[in-house]
């Protein structure tokens, strides 16, 4: 019996003992966690949920974790404060108001580089200058849907100020839905998936963004310079499994999983409802992923109008593409 209890308190001292180390080594191998912040809920960030789905960012020895924010603001906020390492989202005024405040953020990568979605109207508007003294839903003032919004209705000679044309902030895209459909507003920018729900409905697609050939960064990820001089690697890691996340997703072979994950990150019923979104998503990624001079200029064309600071701004001084750069240069794409 005492032999017996010996034998037990050696083994629990030497469980002790070894523990750290073991746990130490656990630690050593764990993968390095990075943090995608977003504020589109929408099909076009479904490359974060796919990258996640299929392993890609763990294929580069990469702990990817998406966090959906309620603001291009407040993924700013993220990326400044050290939560997170890169932000994926549109030029806007939040992100391009940061730049212009010295904030040492740049866009690194261009996912999407001209403006997308549909703009979907109530029923009885019938073309862009029906939209006069209209209610128009946005998710915040300055954001992406404001910017494409505003970008649309440059493109239509239209003015808010003149025309009487009213900006509802309401939420994200399925909020922005529901207000559609309940006649708070009258219209509103939509991505592919939730604007063809609201065709079912009856509702009218007044117009397909893309056909518009606006440049503009409608996609893009942003990054502090300061956590590429100091990460050069990971940064590297991750736009390697954009590229190759890209890839899948254009690979007609994968739809279903596509769906999966779309259907996953914007928390849609049934996966079939993913479908419209899988097939406007495989043609507007581009694999050559620099970010676009000129969809920058037009965003600061448009914000500088009343903000001194973005107006000195120039679209070459916001870009860092020296990891795109090496992987064109290595064939990746």
């Amino acid at each position: 019996m005492r032999l017996r209890s010996v034998l037990i308190l050696t083994l629990f001292v030497s469980s002790i003992l070894i523990a750290p180390a073991a746990f130490s080594a656990i630690a050593a191998s764990a993968p390095p966690r990075i943090v995608f912040s977003f504020a589109g809920l929408n099909e076009r960030t479904g490359i974060l949920f796919v990258g996640k789905d299929r392993g890609f960012f763990q294929k580069h020895g990469l702990d990817g974790q998406e966090v959906f924010v309620r603001s291009g603001q407040l993924g700013v906020t993220a990326l400044s404060a050290g939560e997170s390492q890169f932000h994926v989202g549109s030029a806007n005024g939040a992100t391009i108001g940061a730049m212009g405040g010295g904030l040492d953020i740049a866009f690194i990568a261009g996912l999407i580089n001209k403006l997308d979605g549909y703009f979907v109207v109530a029923p009885h508007i019938k073309s862009p200058s029906d939209l006069k003294g209209k209610n128009i839903g946005v998710q915040s003032v300055g954001g992406g849907i404001w910017m494409f919004t505003m970008l649309a209705f440059e493109h239509w000679g239209l003015s808010p100020e003149r025309d009487n044309i009213r900006f509802r902030v309401i939420g994200d895209q399925s909020v922005l839905a529901q207000a559609l459909a309940s006649g708070i507003i009258d219209g509103s920018y939509l991505g592919y998936t939730f604007g063809s729900n609201m065709e079912r409905q009856g509702f009218r697609i007044l117009d397909d963004l893309a056909k518009l050939d606006i440049p503009y960064q409608s996609l893009g990820v942003m990054a502090r310079r300061s956590f590429v001089d100091r990460s050069p690697d990971i940064a590297e890691r991750t736009m390697r499994a954009i590229v190759e996340t890209i890839s899948f997703i254009q690979d007609p072979v994968n739809k279903v999983a596509v769906m999966q994950s779309l259907a996953r990150g914007l928390r849609l019923r049934k996966i079939e409802e993913a479908e419209v979104g899988y097939e406007m998503i495989k043609g507007l990624y581009d694999r050559r992923i620099y970010p676009t001079v000129e969809g920058l200029r037009n965003v600061i064309s448009l914000l500088g109008k009343t903000n001194e600071k973005i107006r000195r701004l120039k679209a070459e001084d916001i870009i860092d593409d020296r990891i795109v750069r090496k992987l064109e240069r290595e064939g990746l794409f």
